[in-house]
């Protein structure tokens, strides 16, 4: 399962970077504008950060807005992605985007198997279900992250499945065992992953008892 951080700040992107583990970045309105930097100034530093996959939000509410939007922004940087909703304007957009435009598409916004279904047959090259909204609503976003790797794998899909916005270690666990091909997680959860108590126990009490040893 590949990772990529939920941010737009290039501080913590630099940071996750560096572990060689970070395999592409996805963005949002609301985190691009608390950089308060110019939007095309962010995304192309994100972009020369990490070379993987970098998404990036289109505005628009036509199909047609929505295909002049997504190729502007896509000229940015050769590694970005555009995230476009999940709504009937928007699916419109993807199949010309995808087919005609040679611009990589990642329906965003999806809470249904249905909805995944749509977006994949659409010709996306990504899809994401926001997971941390799903369970904010009581629904059990791991049997949609389930169904959606279900339908991928029944029907040939190439679409990758994003799982996003995941906030806990079961989260990235219920994506590991339902086979997802991507999680997105801030900085927190990322690093998160890197430890645990008995790791930490057991380094101090190697590091106790090295001392004991005649060099």
């Amino acid at each position: 399962m590949k990772l990529f951080l939920d941010t737009a700040n290039v501080d913590s992107i630099r940071r996750a970077q560096a572990t060689g583990l970070l395999d592409g970045v996805t963005t949002n309105p609301s985190k691009l504008a608390e950089t308060g930097g110019k939007f095309s100034k962010v995304v192309e530093e994100i972009c020369s950060i990490t070379p993987g996959p970098v998404s990036v939000e289109a505005m628009a509410k036509t199909a047609e807005g929505f295909v002049d939007e997504a190729q502007q922004i896509a000229a940015i940087a050769p590694n970005v992605i555009v995230k476009i909703p999940m709504t009937l304007e928007g699916l419109a957009a993807v199949s010309i985007l995808e087919k005609e435009k040679d611009v990589r598409v990642n329906v965003t916004m999806i809470f249904s198997s249905t909805q995944a279904f749509l977006a994949m047959k659409a010709g996306a090259s990504y899809i994401s279900i926001v997971l941390s909204r799903l369970d904010a609503y009581a629904n059990e976003s791991d049997i949609l992250i389930g169904d959606a790797v279900t339908i991928q794998h029944n029907y040939g899909f190439e679409t990758q499945i994003i799982a996003g916005s995941l906030k806990t270690q079961n989260h990235v666990l219920s994506c590991l065992r339902a086979g997802v091909d991507i999680a997105t997680i801030p900085e927190s959860l990322f690093f998160q992953m890197f430890e645990h108590p008995l790791t930490d126990a057991g380094i101090t009490q190697f590091a106790r008892d090295w001392e004991k040893v005649p060099k």
